[in-house]
């Protein structure tokens, strides 16, 4: 389990030898692991650069485990800041991508084209899959129409018998989707990847990082796309997808929620979102959730917080750090 906080399993192992074994030496320990000196000396430099082992004043010469509600709950912390700054990042991508694409959704120039309707958007599709050589990258929000999933089996069945590399992002409202879940367990069968995270960028396709296709109006995606090529676009659109995929959870392994609040991701999410002034409505959208599902979140929410209000929920939320 420690391994998701970076630690090897065979770290884990010593970490966990030193708890219960707080006089065991390097033999010692080497020996009740199964391992040699020298990895236990490896291990011991892992677990010393992420603060879990000390040296001991006791025994001189030997290091001592960091107890755990000290050692990793600091570890938990780290973490957890770093997520959040990288989620501002996000945020602060998406919205300097959401102008950037508004901006240039007026021009037709020789890097980029307006594409009008369904049709025009599958003519280009096709064509963008046809033309990959290395890989291909979509973000899809929302629910996915069984049809539509349907008709791209085909193409990303032949991109990666060609050896294309498929990542695809969906949000995690789409796990209770039976279509949707079916569909992404047969892409990681044929070798794509899939993540799912509370919130993704709006629907963008990406080809081998040279051309995107991103809709005009994220509300209507029918109406038509953007086919763009140009390198400072192109590269926006990247590190947005980027930053939202390091942060997804792939599809077939479970969400944790915080240690420390209880929270899921999708209910913290949704109190942060909640928290800028958004609607249940409007946040129940960015989440791919009704806003009957919004409210029950809520009321659980409150519930813990032992909270009468949203108001008051929200202001107990502050004070605890959940926002």
């Amino acid at each position: 389990m420690l391994e998701a906080l970076g630690l090897t399993a065979r770290a884990c192992q010593v970490y966990q030898a030193m708890l219960d074994r707080p006089g065991d030496d390097i033999d010692a320990l080497a020996a009740h692991c199964v391992l040699t000196p020298g990895q236990i000396h490896d291990s011991l430099d892992e677990l010393g650069a992420l603060l879990l082992v000390r040296a001991s004043t006791e025994h001189p010469g030997r290091m001592r485990a960091v107890d755990p509600s000290i050692g990793l709950a600091d570890m938990v912390a780290r973490q957890e800041a770093e997520l959040a700054a990288r989620q501002a990042a996000l945020a602060a991508s998406r919205a300097a991508v959401t102008r950037m694409v508004a901006d240039r959704a007026e021009q037709r120039t020789a890097h980029g084209e307006r594409l009008l309707g369904l049709d025009a958007i599958h003519h280009c599709l096709e064509q963008m899959g046809r033309s990959a050589t290395r890989e291909v990258l979509s973000s899809q929000p929302g629910a996915q129409r069984p049809e539509d999933l349907d008709a791209s089996r085909p193409a990303d069945a032949e991109a990666l018998t060609r050896g294309i590399s498929i990542r695809t992002l969906y949000q995690d409202s789409s796990r209770h989707h039976p279509h949707v879940a079916h569909y992404a367990h047969w892409l990681l069968g044929q070798g794509g990847e899939v993540r799912t995270a509370p919130t993704v960028p709006q629907r963008i396709v990406i080809v081998d990082r040279a051309q995107a296709l991103v809709p005009i109006d994220p509300k209507e995606t029918r109406k038509g796309a953007l086919h763009v090529t140009e390198p400072g676009i192109i590269g926006a659109l990247l590190d947005l997808y980027e930053q939202s995929w390091n942060t997804a959870v792939p599809v077939g392994a479970t969400t944790p929620d915080d240690p420390t609040t209880g929270l899921t991701p999708t209910e913290r999410e949704l109190l942060r979102l909640l928290g800028t002034g958004l609607t249940d409505d409007t946040a129940g959208q960015r989440l791919g959730i009704s806003a009957r599902t919004v409210g029950r979140h809520m009321a659980s929410i409150m519930e813990r917080l032992n909270a009468a209000s949203r108001f008051e929920a929200g202001l107990k939320a502050a004070q605890q750090g959940w926002l």
